[in-house]
């Protein structure tokens, strides 16, 4: 259908982000989801060298961003990686199939997100919470971003911006003072646990680049980012820069806090945990409204970014678009489908199984991004073949590492990933050959 004979094509508004709203989007979406809600898995993973996992992920994103940067200083877009694949691989099965890939990645980290925070908010009460009230509070958040989003991008620049200064001020402020309180000791004492094997810490930082990707949320809004070709990149790097530190500032705070033992227990809200030692409750207090802060800001940015992307594949005719019977442009149709599917998986999936299905994913369309640029655009925007395929070998080698381990560990995670990204491909074969034949006749 040709969205824009009915009215209905998606609306770019160009120069409607600043850098400052962008990295606080950037920021908003990684904070929101890495600190908070991957620690404690990290931390099971990895052992007593969890703090390191964050800062060689670092350097893994650093080059993996490097890609991204040069793709959106040449053709800023407000469909960001659906256009970068398209640039490399042109309107086949390869772009469509991978561009979703990364379209589910970051739709799975908004339940991620989500359910993160239901699981602290729930902190703040010494009952324990029934089983629907954290799928139920996670819901409830999802729809709050809706109707955030839905009040257009001056709404969302200006909360984004005044909720990531207090979560980023008050995640710093956590940090310090837990570092200062445990005398600066850095030292995860290993209780119960075996020590940290090669493959256990390669499988963490698969989760810590999880953590990092909220980048490419800056990479979907590239049109919309005043003077993007400059900008774009940008705010990339300062959004990473601000996460490395907070990352590791933190996780050096929650093992001067925690034995090792005792940061795996509480996974899931292991910064709330850390907070009780060294502040009592009102730490835990303080570190349950700085997680709400976060995972509230994050969710909104991440739902801007995703919705405003599957709009760009929907005008770039590369997914299938159904209006049912919605009023409005396509922007407005994507927000109520990306909302509804966060919301379906935050019902159904644990913090566990989502992060490893959104990291799966993840990793998998950034090798696709990856070889696309070395092998067809590297001379046109000038990359450096040699830190290409460097990323290549960084997210082949995690990913390798995540697979071992969960294929002893969780199976389901496997098959749904496999089975996942199956129905993807196929159903875009189908779909683009349709189009194809439609075309023709």
């Amino acid at each position: 259908m040709d969205h824009s004979k009915h009215g209905r094509s998606a609306n770019y508004k160009k120069n409607s982000l600043t850098v400052v709203g962008a990295v606080s989007m950037g920021t908003g979406v990684m904070i929101g989801a890495g600190i908070l809600a991957l620690t404690g898995q990290m931390a099971e993973l990895a052992g007593s060298l969890f703090p390191v996992v964050f800062l060689a992920a670092a350097i893994v994103t650093a080059f993996s961003a490097y890609s991204y940067v040069k793709m959106s200083n040449a053709f800023p877009s407000a469909g960001g990686i659906g256009m970068f694949l398209e640039k490399a691989y042109g309107r086949t099965t390869m772009t469509a199939a991978s561009a979703l890939l990364m379209y589910f990645s970051m739709v799975i980290n908004e339940s991620l997100v989500a359910r993160t925070f239901a699981t602290y908010s729930t902190q703040l009460f010494d009952a324990e919470p029934a089983g629907w009230v954290i799928p139920a509070l996670g819901v409830g958040l999802l729809f709050f971003a809706f109707l955030i989003n839905i009040a257009g991008n001056r709404m969302i620049g200006a909360f984004s911006l005044i909720m990531a200064f207090i979560k980023i001020g008050g995640i710093a402020v956590f940090a310090l003072a837990g570092l200062w309180l445990s005398g600066l000791n850095f030292e995860v004492s290993p209780v119960n646990t075996t020590e940290t094997s090669v493959e256990g810490f390669l499988a963490a930082m698969a989760l810590a680049i999880l953590a990092y990707k909220g980048f490419t949320t800056i990479t979907n809004s590239g049109s919309e980012i005043i003077d993007p070709h400059r900008n774009v990149g940008r705010a990339i790097i300062i959004s990473i820069a601000i996460c490395v530190v907070v990352y590791v500032l933190v996780a050096l705070a929650v093992a001067g806090n925690l034995s090792l033992g005792e940061i795996i227990a509480a996974k899931d809200f292991a910064l709330a945990q850390a907070a009780r030692p060294a502040f009592g409750e009102f730490g835990l207090w303080f570190t349950v409204i700085l997680a709400i802060v976060a995972t509230v800001s994050g969710v909104i940015a991440s739902v801007f970014a995703v919705s405003r992307m599957l709009a760009m594949l929907t005008d770039m005719k590369l997914v299938p678009h159904s209006h049912l019977g919605m009023p409005g442009d396509v922007q407005k149709h994507t927000l109520v489908y990306t909302v509804v599917l966060a919301m379906f998986l935050t019902v159904f999936f644990d913090l566990s199984r989502i992060a490893s299905l959104g990291a799966i994913f993840y990793i998998t369309m950034d090798i696709a991004v990856h070889w696309g640029v070395f092998r067809y655009l590297r001379k046109e925007i000038n990359a450096n073949g040699f830190i290409l395929i460097s990323a290549i070998i960084f997210d082949v080698v995690v990913l390798g590492a995540f697979l071992m381990v969960k294929a002893r560990t969780d199976m389901m995670v496997i098959y749904a990933a496999i089975i996942g990204m199956a129905l993807i491909f196929i159903g875009e074969r189908i779909f683009l050959h349709r189009q194809y034949q439609n075309q023709e006749s």
